[in-house]
């Protein structure tokens, strides 16, 4: 059977998640038979994805096939690549906040995280007036310079990440990739030894998916002391002007975790919460990730969050949805400087019936339950619009 390398990945996945450490509840246990839902779906479309001579460019991760600590605010696309090809990407830019590349050596795997050979944002080529753009990979180095990225020895996979500030009014552009050789001419009809390699390959994309980010949050934070969060930092991975502070929470229902950090001037700063499934929580229906221009910024410049299960009755609420453990990160982009401590959060553990009393300018961050209805149902239209895009 051609899918039987693929069924039989499956299997070993359901193991995978069933015996997953983290696991103490029957909800745990759901969210993980949830994420592998999605993560099977996007295998079988990596996989499908795998055209280096006819390329194209594919969304990494989503609403519905999360890995990673997803961002909230991003969307992700990539294309695969050969390192001695020359690759043509087009595109409009839109409104979003950030939009950068990333030439990757490989892709991430439980022991490993893949080199990054080149990262840049958009300031690195020009952008015409009416917002489009044309830029080149290649492996001649002789052409490199504005528009022209030399791609390394290894150059496996690019990778686009388009980030949004303001969900309600930004707007994505257009992205599209060819191989400049092959322009006009068509593939070879797929045969039976290219589908079963693909079957083949989904199965191993989808077991080194949910194992490496099972393994990734000990490597990055659950060393980390808990109910903490580092320093800003450049983000893992080579972005080019990414930094970002991380932690682990553990809190009774009855606690909050106050995070407190200066409004940057950076055209990108987001908070988000994860699972322990190392993903995004519901950021469509519920508020568990927000960005400086969602946020509201208190009287001294600065913006205080609160992670809880109880509802707070404050703007900056951070909903957990039930659990105890999880992960907690925040994100610069587009910066112009390194961060320093300065920049970065402080954590304060409270009682939740604590916080009018506890939490600096309480009045000032209060919303009802009307304003608060009306922020979720501003977040369910921006991302349905995002996601039509």
């Amino acid at each position: 059977m051609l899918t039987q390398p693929f069924a039989d990945a499956v299997v070993e996945a359901e193991k995978v998640i069933a015996e997953a450490p983290h696991i103490s509840t029957e909800q745990d246990l759901l969210e993980g038979y949830d994420y592998l839902a999605g993560s099977i779906r996007a295998s079988l479309q990596l996989a499908w994805a795998y055209e280096r001579d006819y390329p194209y460019f594919t969304q990494s991760t989503g609403p519905y096939t999360k890995m990673g600590l997803d961002n909230p605010d991003a969307l992700y696309f990539h294309s695969y690549l050969r390192d001695s090809a020359e690759y043509v990407v087009t595109g409009t830019r839109g409104t979003t906040r950030d939009l950068s590349f990333q030439v990757l050596n490989g892709d991430y795997s439980p022991v490993e995280v893949p080199d990054s050979l080149t990262a840049f944002d958009d300031r690195a080529f020009d952008i015409a007036g009416d917002g489009t753009f044309e830029i080149r990979f290649g492996p001649d180095a002789a052409k490199a310079g504005p528009g022209y990225f030399v791609l390394g020895e290894g150059s496996a996979m690019l990778v686009v990440r388009e980030v949004y500030s303001d969900w309600g009014r930004e707007r994505r552009g257009t992205l599209r990739i060819r191989r400049a050789d092959r322009a006009g001419t068509a593939p070879p009809p797929i045969g039976r030894d290219t589908l079963e390699k693909r079957f083949g390959v989904a199965g191993k994309i989808l077991l080194s998916r949910l194992r490496t980010f099972l393994a990734f949050p000990e490597w990055y934070y659950l060393k980390l002391p808990v109910n903490t969060m580092t320093e800003p930092r450049r983000t893992p991975g080579g972005l080019a002007t990414q930094f970002s502070s991380a932690g682990h929470y553990d809190l009774a229902d009855d606690q909050a975790m106050i995070v407190t950090v200066p409004a940057s001037d950076a055209p990108y700063q987001g908070i988000q919460l994860g699972s322990m499934w190392y993903i995004s929580l519901d950021y469509v229906n519920h508020q568990t990730s927000l960005t400086a221009d969602q946020a509201r910024v208190d009287p001294d410049g600065m913006l205080r969050f609160v992670v809880s299960e109880r509802d707070p009755g404050v703007a900056n609420w951070l909903e957990r949805l039930g659990h105890r453990r999880g992960y907690v990160q925040i994100r610069w982009q587009r910066l112009s400087r390194d961060l320093t401590s300065e920049d970065g959060p402080r954590v304060e553990i409270v009682n939740v019936a604590d916080l009018p009393r506890l939490l600096p300018h309480y009045d000032h961050a209060r919303v009802t339950a009307d304003e608060w209805t009306a922020r979720i149902a501003a977040r369910q239209e921006a991302v349905a619009d995002r996601m039509l895009g």
